[in-house]
């Protein structure tokens, strides 16, 4: 199999909007399947199918080869019926409440190293606390085992700061970025979280 076929591709709804990253194989089947377009990240032409299978590869672009055929790996492309604006949201889970809260315990301040690491409930559940952005936090193995299945006040414990939904949302891709998408990400796009077309 060809390598490139994994390379990734920018996918963008019809309003032109960053929705994924696919690979090469998953971008091109939407193309042949009518579902999108292949963008020249230079000009801007959309082209499908039959088009793009007559655009020449130059020797140095990446191309998928047969016996007689190349065709241009892509780099972008736009779908042509998903209009959706992209849902921006972070994901609540033990790794974000580590990042939100600096891997720093929220009772005695010490930043910790990751198997130091332990999350609290604020309410304990034991008194009807759920695992929310607002009701779990990190803390340090003594200031857990102090606090115990109590409330911040009946421990005679402050927190820091009171625990909320962090502003800031994770990466919408983890991987490789192309120099080629830059026109189509603006600021925002570099650090968000997109909804799966």
């Amino acid at each position: 199999m060809n390598n490139c076929l994994m390379n990734p591709v920018l996918c963008l709804n019809k309003s032109w909007q960053p929705v994924t990253v696919r690979n090469v194989v998953k971008a091109l089947t939407k193309v042949v399947n009518g579902k999108a377009r292949i963008v020249d990240p230079i000009t801007y032409m959309q082209y499908d199918w039959e088009d793009w299978q007559c655009m020449e590869p130059d020797e140095d672009e990446f191309a998928i080869r047969a016996i007689d055929l190349a065709i241009k790996v892509p780099e972008v492309i736009v779908l042509t019926g998903y209009n959706k604006i992209p849902k921006v949201s972070v994901t609540f889970n033990r790794r974000n409440i580590y990042l939100r809260d600096q891997y720093t315990c929220q009772y005695c301040a010490k930043v910790l190293d990751r198997p130091d690491v332990t999350l609290d409930h604020v309410i304990p559940r034991a008194q009807g606390g759920t695992s929310t952005w607002e009701n779990c936090v990190v803390a340090c193995f003594p200031c857990n085992s102090k606090k115990r299945d109590r409330t911040p006040k009946e421990a005679k414990m402050k927190l820091l700061k009171e625990p909320k939904q962090p502003r800031w949302v994770p990466s919408f891709h983890d991987g490789e970025v192309l120099s080629s998408w830059e026109n189509f990400l603006s600021d925002v796009y570099w650090n968000t979280k997109i909804e799966e077309c």
